[in-house]
């Protein structure tokens, strides 16, 4: 595939601009997707963390995930590389609610035909994630 090219610049893939709008705004994540994207939970690893199927499906997820941080998640990115099959986005996911945080993520990607078929969500600490991301239980209760 032909990468687009800025005057004076290295070319760049059509894929890298498409993970660069992803971060900058989760919600259109579906804006890019086939659909029947599959999305693998950082907290995959837990009965909450079960893989997410479809367009509809990922909004949920994505938009939960703002949701639990008050609207506060930032994906701040580092590195994102593409090409025609695959992308890696390294970075830090930032919240200040409920309480500040930040922790390293390595996103993964699959394309198929310029879209986003597969997503693998991997956050450092994927524990610590989900416990920031769970929703608040009363004093004296347990899980």
């Amino acid at each position: 595939m032909t990468a687009s090219v800025t005057s004076g610049s290295a070319p760049v893939h059509p894929h890298v601009r498409i993970l660069e709008a992803v971060y900058a705004d989760l919600p259109r994540l579906v804006d890019f997707a086939d659909a029947g994207i599959v999305l693998h939970p950082a907290h995959r690893g837990t009965d909450e963390g079960r893989v997410v199927r479809g367009r509809d499906a990922v909004l949920a997820h994505e938009r939960a995930l703002l949701q639990a941080t008050g609207g506060s998640l930032v994906m701040d990115t580092e590195r994102v590389v593409a090409n025609d099959y695959f992308g890696a986005v390294l970075g830090t996911l930032r919240a200040s609610r409920p309480r500040p945080f930040a922790m390293p993520f390595c996103g993964l990607w699959r394309f198929a035909d310029g879209l986003i078929i597969e997503h693998w969500e991997n956050a450092h600490a994927p524990h610590a994630l989900q416990q920031l991301l769970a929703p608040a239980r009363p004093a004296g209760t347990h899980e």
